[in-house]
């Protein structure tokens, strides 16, 4: 498994690249919180394995093999999120947790997640019982909500 920093490194030069054609080295810096001199020793770390484009001042670009990682974890977090969000999770919380799940989960996990995400969504029985499931925890939190207030 390829270590987590490097794959939020690769994910930030993604969405940054998408969004302003490059990823320059003080836009990675304060979307990830790292000083600049760590965000370029990174950068020159990820140009020598081949997986970015790095030129000083202007920033970087993802490689092939770089963007082939992005897209495999842009995957991985969507179907992770979708998870989440099936058993009931706020949207917006299954994405902060996906960001963080998605670097420790294997692929064969990763595949038995997706094969489950797409069985629910195409199985009318599945999809029934996620509902009763999501009904039953609203009930939980509605009574112990009720218990709080009577103590």
């Amino acid at each position: 498994m390829r270590h987590k920093t490097i794959e939020e490194y690769i994910e930030t030069i993604c969405v940054l690249e998408q969004r302003n054609g490059r990823a320059q080295t003080g836009m990675i810096a304060s979307r990830m919180g790292v000083k600049p001199p760590s965000i370029t020793e990174m950068l020159q770390k990820l140009e020598r394995e081949g997986l970015i484009h790095y030129e000083s001042y202007n920033g970087a670009i993802l490689t092939a093999a770089g963007k082939k990682i992005a897209r495999e974890l842009m995957q991985k977090h969507r179907v992770i999120a979708d998870l989440l969000e099936i058993l009931g999770i706020d949207p917006e919380l299954a994405e902060i947790d996906a960001c963080q799940i998605e670097h420790h989960v294997s692929p064969a996990t990763l595949k038995q997640l997706e094969e489950f995400v797409e069985f629910v969504r195409n199985d009318s029985d599945t999809t029934e019982i996620v509902r009763r499931f999501r009904s039953t925890c609203q009930d939980k939190k509605v009574n112990n909500r009720a218990m709080k207030d009577t103590v």
